[in-house]
This record gives C-alpha cells, structure tokens and sequence, in this order.
C-alpha cells in the first residue's frame, strides 16, 4: 500500500467523521421509531396471547372435524412464512432468520417433506426469488404503509385456503422477536392447525360458562381474527426488533468510527512528523552545502 500524505490522511479522517455523523444520526433515529414500536408492540402481545388461549379452551368443547382449519393432519406438506425487514443496516437482523429456515427447509426436506415459502419482507425476497424455492407469494415494502389487518387479512385469507383446501398440512411463522431492548430471538411458531392441550383446571373453569350461540359459531368468527392478528403481530414484533437491531449495529457503527478516527489522528500526527522532520533536515543539509 502506498504510503499516504498527511493531506491524504487528514482527507481520510475527515470522511470516518461525516460517516460517524451519518451512524450518529441514525441511532437517533432507530431509537425514536423503536420507543415508537414497543408501544404499539406491548399493546399487541396481550390481545394475541388471550386470543390463542380462548381459541385454544374453545376447541376443547368442538368436534375438530366440523372445521378445516382445526383438522390435524400428518405435516407432509408445510407453509413457511418468512418474515424480514425491507432494509439492511441492522446487523445479522435479516440473516438470523434467513439461516434458520434455510436449516429448517432442508431438515424438512431430508424428512420427504414438501415445503412452500410465502416471503414476506425485501431481503427474504431478494434471497429466496429465483433459486429453485417453491415461493407461495412474495410482499416488499409492507411496513411504512400497509402494515395493518388490512394486509394481514389478504395473507392470512391465502394460507387459509391452502389449509382447507388441503394444499398444505400445517403453517409456520417465523420472524424476529424483541427480548430485552439490546436483544432479539429469532421464533417459529405454528399457526395451524391449532392443537389444543386437555387441562383439567381450564375444562374445569370453562364448564361454568356458557358459550351462545354456540362454541363452534364463536370458534368460527375467532378463528378469523386469530389468523389475521397473529400476522399482525408476527409483524410488529419483526419490525420492533428491526429498530432495535438497526439502533445497536448503529450505535457500534459509530463507536467503532471514534476508534478508527483515534487511530488515523495518531497515523496522521507521525505522518506529520516526519515530514517536519525531512524538511528539517533537508534545510540543514542545504545549509551545510551553502558553507
């Protein structure tokens, strides 16, 4: 490597501070929109938490058979919902989950399974398209403006007809959920078929209530919000974690650019140095020719 100038190190510093300002900049950012996204996320967590457990007593009183999405067949075929953000710059945020279910794809797959991916998410997306993976659908650029029931609805409309229509035998959800505010955990979770545990304490408690017009009328309309509210939230806990993830890659980021900016000062000083030193001694040399 050529050995830079102390004009081209200055340069050099110069462009590590405006990245700093840049990472700088962006934690500020991340933190903001993940304040933001935890409060909408410690919303979400207990409705979908009571709302898997009221579904999950109420199967205990139906026959499984009476619905589609209740019949437990065995998994020889299996939906796999990818979620990842739209953006980079989130550290091993997109690649956490892109390597489980690429290891999970492949355990399946050595099992005789078939295994269809629904991608939902720019970097899933950009991963998966087009390397032989049977794509269900694909989503990009759904978190600004259509993460809602609205988009949760139509996704959750398409893995409920493959279900019924037996096209699948069983869904996953996996994504990246927040654990504490400096980590996150990538999860797979079963969507359906629901399989219920028989507990004697909660058949007890729910043989004092009675359910109109019916269990299975109530289950039906559940069943509905269950799938479109676990999308839902898969997704809020993706995009917080995304926030998190991105306002830590960046805090390093920037802590790294005050170490690089330390170490190039020092480069530069010597630099500097040095060519004091050479004009020195080529001023003496001149003088000492000149006598």
């Amino acid at each position: 490597m050529a050995k830079l100038s102390p004009r081209d190190i200055k340069r050099k510093i110069q462009g590590i501070k405006n990245t700093q300002r840049i990472t700088k900049a962006m934690k500020a950012v991340s933190a903001a929109k993940l304040n933001k996204a935890r409060a909408m996320l410690n919303a979400t967590r207990p409705y979908s938490e009571r709302l898997y457990d009221l579904i999950n007593d109420l199967a205990m009183f139906v026959d499984r058979e009476i619905h589609p999405l209740l019949r437990i067949r065995e998994e020889r075929k299996i939906d796999y919902v990818v979620i990842t953000a739209d953006r980079g710059l989130a550290g091993a945020f997109n690649s956490y989950v892109i390597k489980r279910t690429l290891s999970d794809v492949q355990k399946f797959q050595e099992e005789g399974k078939e295994v269809n991916l629904l991608l939902i998410g720019r970097k899933a997306v950009q991963f998966f398209k087009n390397k032989g993976y049977s794509i269900i659908e694909e989503y990009e650029d759904i978190y600004r403006d259509h993460m809602n029931l609205a988009f949760t609805s139509k996704v959750g409309g398409v893995l409920a007809e493959r279900y019924e229509n037996e096209k699948t035998d069983a869904v996953y959800l996996i994504n990246n959920e927040l654990i504490t505010t400096a980590t996150y955990e990538t999860k797979v979770r079963k969507l359906f078929p629901i399989e219920p545990e028989l507990s004697y304490d909660k058949l007890s408690e729910l043989s004092r209530y009675n359910i109109e017009p019916s269990a299975e009328d109530v289950l039906e309309e559940l069943l509905k919000r269950y799938i479109n509210f676990q999308l839902y939230r898969a997704l809020v806990e993706s995009s917080t974690a995304e926030h998190a993830a991105r306002m830590i890659a960046m805090d390093n980021a920037t802590r790294n650019a005050g170490e690089a900016i330390k170490r190039w000062t020092i480069i530069f000083n010597k630099a500097r140095q040095e060519a004091i030193t050479t004009e020195l001694i080529d001023i003496i040399n001149a003088a000492n020719a000149i006598e």
